[in-house]
């Protein structure tokens, strides 16, 4: 018999980080989160998501084990501010034991209902900068830091328990090698002296921080139409420049600004640490900080993380400045594959802009809706 466990004390909160390092043991294409990390997440003093979130977390056990663990949230932002009478779950991992799903789903489902709330999605996190989707496609590619791996049987749990697509995610990726600057070095210098536009490059972390602010109202700019989006709170940008900004390669990062030096595009580009924080399996002590440091350093792979352009310029050939600036960074350091994080399959226009690099689509991932 299954039986339902609320987490509340920091051994139950250990529990539930890591009973997906015993369901994936072995696996050569989970990556692990760092738990140090993992557990902050879920932390209510140290989360700026839980200032306008709640969340209710679970744990499934059968026979004295861990079986199955799920996240129940309300995002107020989304449920009062949009309207979206919306209940979402997340970090939702069980064994392949249909009793153990249906019993953790129940426990979001009646929070949904007690909440007089109207449908169910998931597996999503509290925001659109927390992971998102269940696998469907790809299970023989190796995760990202920024992406849930599940095991094949996750997506008919859903669909056998009454759950439907809501929403599907594409993840590509192409060789460095197919950006050829024929496409893109002649539109940077016309788009420039059109628009009055430069790049900005950087050298270190603290010529970035003045302008991460900006960077975050730029973001929650370019995506406020899209169907899923929730903004970034000014706790939340805050809290993503103390922790994220200083650890990414500060020339991975760009910008294009106006004759006003207000931000006109940004993109956010992190070498691959899956081969390291596999290395690390979610230590960063002694030696997991040496492997991610080094992937830091070396990694022949990167990651396209966050790319935002102004709505004023959105089809005006901006990323063409934003590739040039990419396409020399890379070349220096020897970049071998790009690889895209999740984009939504009614993202036409994000689709278009990567046509010329012929892409591969290796993943997709999709969330699910049940009504309440």
């Amino acid at each position: 018999m299954v039986q339902v466990k609320e987490v509340v004390s920091k051994a139950d909160f250990k529990a539930f980080v890591k009973f997906p390092f015993r369901l994936y043991k072995g696996n050569p294409y989970w990556v692990p989160p760092i738990i140090k990390d993992e557990l902050e997440v879920f932390n209510r003093q140290k989360n700026p998501a839980f200032q306008s979130a709640q969340a209710q977390f679970f744990l499934a056990i059968k026979n004295g084990k861990v079986v199955g663990r799920i996240a129940a949230i309300i995002n107020h932002l989304e449920v009062n501010g949009q309207g979206l009478k919306k209940m979402r779950f997340g970090w939702f991992d069980f064994v392949d034991d249909r009793e153990v799903s249906k019993i953790l789903l129940g426990e979001v489902e009646a929070i949904g209902k007690a909440n007089g709330l109207e449908y169910m999605e998931g597996p999503v996190g509290f925001s659109n900068l927390d992971k998102v989707g269940v696998l469907i496609e790809g299970f023989d590619h190796i995760g990202t830091m920024i992406t849930w791996y599940n095991h094949p049987y996750y997506p008919k749990h859903y669909e056998e328990l009454g759950f439907v697509k809501e929403k599907e995610y594409l993840e590509n990726k192409f060789k460095a090698a197919a950006a050829d600057p024929k496409l893109f070095a002649k539109a940077n210098m016309l788009i420039k002296k059109r628009f009055g536009l430069r790049e900005i490059n950087f050298t270190n972390s603290s010529e970035i921080m003045p302008w991460v602010d900006q960077m975050f109202d730029l973001f929650n700019e370019s995506y406020a139409k899209l169907s899923s989006f929730v903004k970034i709170t000014d706790v939340q940008k805050a809290y993503f420049k103390k922790k994220y900004i200083s650890f990414i390669n500060p020339e991975y990062i760009k910008f294009v600004v106006d004759g006003n030096d207000k931000l006109v595009a940004f993109a956010i580009v992190m070498p691959s640490f899956s081969k390291a924080l596999q290395k690390a399996n979610g230590r960063l002590f002694p030696f997991g900080i040496f492997h991610l440091l080094k992937a830091k350093r070396s990694s022949k792979d990167v990651i396209f993380y966050l790319i935002g352009i102004r709505p004023d310029f959105q089809n005006k050939g901006v990323t063409a400045v934003i590739f040039n600036e990419y396409y020399h960074t890379f070349k220096a350091k020897g970049i071998v594959n790009c690889i895209r994080t999740p984009e939504l399959e009614e993202n036409t226009a994000i689709r278009q802009m990567w046509k010329h690099f012929n892409p591969i689509t290796h993943k997709r991932r999709r969330t699910y809706r049940k009504a309440l």
